[in-house]
This record gives C-alpha cells, sequence and structure tokens, in this order.
C-alpha cells in the first residue's frame, strides 16, 4: 500500500477520495467509480481518523459535474477539457470516450502522487504546475473547444486570483465554458477563525481565501467577464450527511442558498 506525505491543500485529494471511494462501494450507490476504489484501497492512511464517516457530499459533487461535463462531451467528442486541481479525481476516466482529449493539471507534489495511481497517456495527459500561472494554456489549441472544470479549488484562491484566471481562461479560450464549486463566506471566515474549522479532532481544513453567495455570484462573474455570458448555478443534490427534508427546505428558500455551497456553469460566448 502506499505511504502519503501530503500536507496543506495537497491532503485535501484524500478527504475527496475518502467520500467519492466510499460512496461508490456501497450496494446502494448512487454514484460507482471503480478507480476511486481501486485508488483508496492502495493508500495507507487513517482516513476515517482523519475525516470522519464518509458523507458522499464529494460523491454528490462529482455527479454533477459528471452529468454537465457529459453533456458537452456529447456534443464536442473530439473536444479538450481541462481539469484544474485534479488531485485524485478519476473523472478523466469515468467520463473518457475515446475521443476527448484531457488534461489534468496540478502542483508538482500533488502531481507526483496522482502519478502513482493514474498514468498519463497521449489523450489523458498531465501537467505538473500552479493554475493560477496558466502556462497549462499553451497545451491547448487556441479554436479547440475546451471546457475548463476545478473540483475543491477556486476557494483556496484570493478573488483577485480567482478573477486574473477567469479572464486569462476568457481571453485565450473566449468560446470555452467552464464549471467550478464555491463556498459561503462564513465557511472561509470559520477556516480563518483562530481556532480554525476542524473537520475532526485530527484534521483541520486549510484556510480558504474566496467565498461568494449564490445570489451574488453570477453579478460578479458578469462584472468580470462580461454581460453576455450565461450563469447556470447548481446547488448541492441531496447526499447522505443530510437529511432530505433539508435540501427540500432549501429549495422552498432561495435565500438559504447564500448560506450553502454549490457549483456554477458558465457558457462564455453563448450560441
Amino acid at each position: 500500500m502506499a505511504g502519503v506525505a501530503l500536507n496543506a491543500v495537497p491532503e485535501t485529494m484524500l478527504w475527496t477520495l475518502h467520500n467519492r471511494a466510499r460512496e461508490s462501494m456501497r450496494p446502494d450507490a448512487f454514484f460507482h467509480d471503480p478507480h476511486a476504489e481501486r485508488i483508496y484501497q492502495a493508500i495507507d492512511y487513517p482516513f476515517e481518523r482523519h475525516f470522519g464517516a464518509p458523507d458522499s457530499s464529494h460523491a454528490a459533487r462529482a455527479l454533477a459535474f459528471d452529468e454537465v461535463m457529459g453533456a458537452w462531451l456529447a456534443q464536442h467528442p473530439c473536444g479538450w477539457v481541462v481539469e484544474l486541481g485534479s488531485g485524485l479525481e478519476t473523472q478523466c476516466l469515468r467520463l473518457d470516450n475515446g475521443q476527448v482529449n484531457w488534461l489534468s493539471v496540478d502542483l508538482p507534489q500533488s502531481m507526483a502522487f496522482r502519478e502513482q495511481f493514474l498514468t498519463p497517456t497521449k489523450r489523458l495527459r498531465h501537467f505538473s504546475g500552479d493554475a493560477r500561472e496558466t502556462t497549462w494554456m499553451e497545451d491547448i489549441p487556441f479554436n479547440a473547444p475546451l471546457f475548463v472544470s476545478a473540483q475543491g479549488m477556486m476557494m483556496y484562491f484570493t478573488e483577485d486570483e480567482v478573477r486574473s484566471l477567469l479572464r486569462a481562461i476568457a481571453a485565450r479560450f473566449p468560446n470555452a465554458q467552464c464549471m467550478f464549486d464555491t463556498v459561503p463566506a462564513w465557511t472561509v471566515a470559520a477556516t480563518q477563525s483562530p481556532g480554525g474549522l476542524w473537520k475532526t479532532g485530527h484534521y483541520r481544513i486549510p484556510a480558504m481565501h474566496w467565498g461568494v453567495s449564490a445570489n451574488h455570484l453570477p453579478f460578479l462573474l458578469r462584472q468580470w467577464l462580461g454581460t453576455s455570458i450565461q450563469v447556470h448555478w447548481l446547488p448541492y443534490p441531496h447526499y447522505r450527511a443530510l437529511p432530505a427534508w433539508y435540501f427540500s427546505w432549501i429549495k422552498a428558500w432561495p435565500w438559504a442558498h447564500d448560506l450553502m455551497p454549490g457549483m456554477v456553469h458558465v457558457v462564455l460566448n453563448p450560441a
């Protein structure tokens, strides 16, 4: 079994793997990912001690990304997907149609760990570097259909860094689509508090820097990227940590969206 030498933000890839793999291993699973199961079983790490019982939240998030990106790939089977902050996400294998070109981008420490379990190929490539530096863009053809995704990454950047990254993508690839997840401002404040935000008694969530509400996000993105873009907000679907009535309550009270994390799908140049 592989040992672990990760810390700070890169270590969060183990948290998301824990929730995805354990959901997939359930007999009543709503999300199936045998590759995540394989990686999970190969890593020597105290998952439950650090992250607690699996809650399927990251499986629900991954499934939402799969659905949006799968629909895009149905229209652009030979297109390019760039996955920023890929960690141990195995979406490139779940959505591989035999034609897509996929670029997984992550920090050198994270990519070195990823490559213990996922070997890049001619189509499913790896890029070792900081997503904010945008040198990964040089590997993408200018006119290629492009979808850029980022799970569990933007909240660890500052607002200025998020704005700069999205503007750089829009300037170089004006017809691209993007999808990423967000957290509310109270979550950011909790992670930056003197005591920090502890998932369990053994794991403190790294400090986050950018939080935004569901109601404010469309205004902010149009301010950054232009008023012609399409912005689609996706709340988290039901997952096992919270009862179904709670999600029904959130849907019934739109203001509650501002207190919850969610996902956003952005179409830069709608037809």
